[in-house]
């Protein structure tokens, strides 16, 4: 999430000498917001100032160098199971999805014979016109392959079904100039042969991330109407595999602003138009589940994907750190921002990944070394499945726990074991996670106050949390990102493969109140829906939402699976087992 690329205003400054960040800001926010910061920050900073760090030594592995450290450690491979296999080629996604460069030519993707795209249209029982808005990924390649339909006839779907249903629920903001274009070239590739991994697959992208040539705008009226001058690198990526960039979705504000967005309005969720989607993501999770788009790229700074995903009866993935380049993305905290694909089974998001994966040259979080560690498999014979304690079901409603357990029994059922895992107490993992994402949030705006009335509400909130947060307080907290993650892997991961958990601990809220219903206790939001997302985005380990079932509201519920660094398909391989013996990814919100 490049510094600038939102064009954000210039810094305050006085005379020669740029102000601090709290000196610009406190006025424009005023003594009552400040007060209420003030409030919240009392807490969280009370209970991290009484665990004081000693002095640092290279040696303690208290320094922020050291969380680095941790992600370079090498991973043996994964070892493969049966091949989830690319709907229209001959190898199997580790072999002909490899991540690239943006502005590298992408090897072809060999065409399958005819018998095998025969019986892959007849297993998919793919929609016939009218009803494309229902495929996948996995579904839309394979009746490409088929010759069933075209990418053309997918791009003109969505677009009237955009038209048609779009406002409904404010997901999407515009449709994309060169979709049709860019569909028709997808369309002439398959008939001559020469389809790439992703050929006319049609994305949506959350409006934090640079398409060349459009209006990207953080959701804001800060930015106006800010054209993006290049594509962002995942969106880079996706393209050169042939996807379609298809429409700009939407966001709160700056990927951390409040529900009622003041650009745009807030984005409804296809289950009840009266609650919310949960975000930052908003736009992603509510296209896909109103089957407006089959594909999307969202950003996760505290549960971003995974929120709307779980809301929304989505799949999200949030990748391990580092993974996707943040470059060509507004950013909101550069020390917690992930990147990930967004979908609606595990399956799909283990053929977009790879596409993904890797350094650009420009982000200098990205990581080397993601070569594929092999197909993934559904079965899960001897897999390690860890089973939480407290953290994380606590403040969940009792029907989240009911779907969280017959998801373990799943498991069980697809060969895997279940292991007690003792997470301890989380309460410092998430009070640090806010204290660096509220830090780093108002840094990125300190020229903010020269049109602070050009801010919603809720973002300025944020920012006075942000404010309030002294030098030490963060540094404090970047220091324990390490410790508290190398303590945690060894807690979650010492005995087990991966960690199940609840999604978030109640269904969507609805948008006039924003209170969380935990077994008829009214709760605040903030105070619940992050509790099992923020962990992991402090410590930057993989973490996938799936859909788990609907509660007595007919609203989604949700599980999440974490692995550790560099397993995502760790993560996605637990998913396909879920997904391969459930039906809840294919429940469709109604009307």
């Amino acid at each position: 999430m490049t510094t600038g690329a939102v064009g954000e205003p210039a810094a305050v400054t006085t005379g020669a000498v740029e102000e601090p960040a709290g000196v610009a800001w406190g006025p424009a926010l005023g003594g009552e917001r400040m007060a209420a910061a003030r409030g919240w920050a009392g807490e969280g900073l009370r209970r991290s100032r009484e665990r004081p760090l000693p002095l640092p030594t290279p040696a303690d592995g208290s320094e922020p160098a050291h969380f680095a450290a941790l992600l370079a450690r090498p991973v043996a491979p994964e070892p493969a199971g049966p091949a989830v296999r690319h709907p229209a080629a001959s190898r199997s996604v580790a072999e002909s999805s490899r991540a690239e460069l943006p502005g590298t030519q992408l090897a072809a993707a060999p065409l399958a014979a005819a018998q095998l795209a025969a019986a892959q249209l007849a297993a998919a029982q793919l929609p016939v016109a009218g009803q494309l808005h229902l495929a996948g990924v996995t579904g839309l390649l394979a009746g490409f392959a088929a010759g069933a339909f075209t990418p053309t006839d997918v791009v003109d779907e969505l677009t009237a079904r955009i038209a048609e249903r779009g406002a409904r629920t404010g997901a999407v903001l515009r449709v994309l100039a060169g979709a049709a274009d860019a569909a028709a070239e997808s369309s002439a590739r398959w008939r001559a042969g020469n389809a790439r991994p992703l050929e006319g697959v049609p994305f949506g992208v959350k409006d934090v991330l640079d398409v060349a040539g459009a209006v990207v705008t953080s959701g804001s009226r800060v930015t106006g109407d800010r054209i993006a001058a290049t594509d962002a690198t995942a969106v880079a990526r996706w393209r050169a595999a042939g996807a379609v960039p298809l429409a700009m979705l939407a966001t709160s504000e700056f990927a951390c602003g409040a529900p009622q967005n003041g650009r745009y309005g807030a984005v409804r969720n296809p289950w009840d138009q009266r609650r919310w989607t949960g975000g930052s993501s908003t736009g992603s999770g509510a296209a896909l589940a109103d089957r407006l788009v089959p594909l999307a790229l969202g950003t996760d700074t505290a549960g971003s994907i995974r929120l709307p995903s779980a809301w929304c009866g989505t799949t999200g993935l949030k990748p391990t750190y580092g993974r996707v380049p943040r470059t060509g993305v507004a950013t909101l905290s550069w020390t917690l921002d992930h990147v990930g694909p967004m979908a609606r089974t595990a399956e799909d998001l283990a053929l977009v990944l790879p596409l993904l994966s890797g350094p650009d040259g420009v982000d200098p979080s990205a990581l080397t070394g993601y070569d594929q560690p092999g197909p993934l498999s559904p079965d899960l014979t001897g897999l390690r499945v860890g089973v939480p304690g407290s953290w994380f079901t606590d403040c969940v409603d009792s029907q989240v726990l009911l779907a969280f357990e017959a998801a373990l029994t799943v498991l069980v059922d697809a060969g895997a074991q279940l292991v007690p895992v003792a997470e301890g107490d989380l309460q410092p993992v998430f009070d640090e996670a806010w204290t660096i994402l509220y830090a780093e949030l108002a840094s990125g705006h300190e020229g903010g106050p020269q049109r602070a009335g050009l801010y919603d509400d809720g973002l300025l909130d944020r920012l006075s949390r942000g404010v309030v947060i002294g030098a030490t307080d963060y540094l404090r907290a970047l220091r324990r990102r390490a410790s508290v993650t190398a303590e945690l892997a060894a807690r979650l991961f010492g005995g087990a493969d991966v960690l199940l958990t609840p999604g978030p601990g109640a269904r969507a809220p609805l948008l006039a109140d924003l209170l969380l219903d935990v077994d008829g206790e009214q709760l605040p939001m903030l105070s619940v829906h992050s509790r099992n997302t923020v962990p992991f985005d402090l410590t930057g380990m993989p973490a996938l939402m799936l859909p788990a079932g609907t509660d007595d509201h007919g609203m989604p519920m949700a599980v999440q699976v974490v692995a550790p660094h560099h397993r995502d398909e760790l993560c996605l391989r637990v998913g396909l087992a879920l997904q391969a013996r459930t039906a809840h990814h294919r429940a469709v919100p109604p009307g």
